[in-house]
């Protein structure tokens, strides 16, 4: 090439955009879910970043994190998805704890052609009817939650059930899988109510279930909501020695803990991560409880690998650039301390192993986190719906 030809070349693109990979934990620091995301997801972002690289960089840039609280509201949530994605840089968004602001950040993120890897979230509406080509949902949606301890239930005879369900996008959602799911396999909706986010007083609700004679009360509420309706079914005698079989659709081992064993023990959960399950988990949750004196909820765990896979990817591609990650990132293998024979489907919904766990007796607990007892391990193509069955307009049907 000749002087005058070099001159004219057009200059490469940058390898790196604006010469960082920015990722940003936009979590819930102060409402109903903060104890199982939080300050816990931002460690577990910051782990994942040490582990990739010791000097924090990536194809020869600085890794960096920021981290901001959503409120829950989509608005809010909105907002800083855009001044990060237009000024501040972010490349990346995680966590999005609650489904309403993920489905908003998402759609922000398809159109500015960045990246959302949804970890807190589980509207199943996220990979399905609302997905979009530039977001992954990481760890669970409300379908495997449902399908996996549903099915669980009716192999021990039990078909009626009536629900609790929060009143807003997740809970509507996770009542909805579960009761269709209910209705194929021959179970039976006998009613449900809907309670207001982080509601203090749940005992009306709890007496109307009573009183409904479903063998099966189910919660279709997380964080707080649930650890509050566990307690106040206690005092009613819902829970032990009740008629009535109680079970959590989510919940998360801070919660448990919060329950305390002699009020949530014998209930069967859903789970795509346990500390407890193996050596490779093991280790992951005993540096991450060094730090945070709590071990791992399924959402911080999912924040860590969804990080670590996210730099490995663009380690792999050689850029940044949204759709060179996307594209790596769906051709890689997940596998690391906490998902087990991963794959991220053309719907962008991570299809991994599951835990059918039970909550032990205090006799069986042997330390202060030994909460489960491990029933099965689901494989993925068992627990989560079926690509045939994609409403995601990315399926190629």
């Amino acid at each position: 090439m000749t002087p005058l030809s070099r001159a004219h070349a057009a200059p490469a693109a940058p390898v790196v955009s604006d010469g960082v990979v920015k990722i940003g934990v936009l979590t819930d620091l102060s409402g109903v879910s903060s104890d199982n995301a939080g300050k816990g997801s931002v460690l577990a972002a910051t782990m994942a970043i040490d582990d990739f690289s010791r000097d924090h960089k990536v194809l020869g840039a600085p890794i960096e994190l920021v981290s901001a609280d959503s409120q829950g509201k989509t608005d809010t949530g909105a907002t800083i998805a855009r001044e990060w994605y237009d000024r501040g840089k972010v490349d990346m968004i995680t966590d999005l704890t609650f489904s309403n602001v993920a489905l908003a950040v998402d759609r922000i993120a398809d159109e500015k052609k960045k990246i959302a890897l949804v970890t807190g979230a589980g509207s199943s509406a996220i990979s399905n009817e609302q997905c979009t080509a530039h977001s992954v949902q990481w760890m669970y949606d409300t379908y495997a939650l449902a399908n996996s301890t549903s099915q669980a239930l009716l192999r021990r005879g039990l078909k009626s059930w009536y629900f609790i369900t929060a009143d807003y996008a997740f809970g509507q959602a996770l009542e909805k899988d579960a009761s269709e799911i209910l209705t194929r396999q021959g179970g039976k909706v006998v009613g449900s109510v809907k309670h207001p986010v982080n509601s203090p007083d749940l005992s009306s609700y709890l007496l109307r279930a009573q009183t409904s004679g479903a063998q099966v009360i189910a919660l279709a509420n997380s964080g707080t909501d649930t650890l509050n309706t566990v307690k106040q079914a206690a005092q009613f005698n819902i829970i032990q020695g009740g008629k009535q079989v109680f079970t959590p659709l989510l919940s998360l081992i801070t919660e448990v803990h919060g329950m305390g064993l002699k009020n949530a023990q014998g209930m069967i959960l859903t789970n795509g991560f346990y500390w407890d399950q193996d050596d490779r988990s093991r280790a992951f949750a005993q540096r991450f409880y060094a730090q945070h004196k709590k071990m791992p909820t399924m959402m911080q765990a999912a924040v860590y690998s969804a990080v670590l896979n996210y730099l490995k990817a663009v380690q792999a591609a050689g850029t940044d650039e949204a759709d060179a990650v996307m594209a790596k990132l769906k051709s890689m293998k997940i596998d690391d301390p906490v998902i087990r024979n991963g794959q991220i489907r053309a719907d962008g919904k991570l299809v991994h192993d599951m835990l059918l766990v039970q909550v032990k007796t205090p006799a069986e607990s042997k330390s202060e986190w030994d909460l489960y007892k491990i029933l099965e391990t689901i494989p993925a193509d068992k627990a989560f719906a079926s690509l045939a069955d994609s409403k995601c307009a990315l399926v190629k049907k």
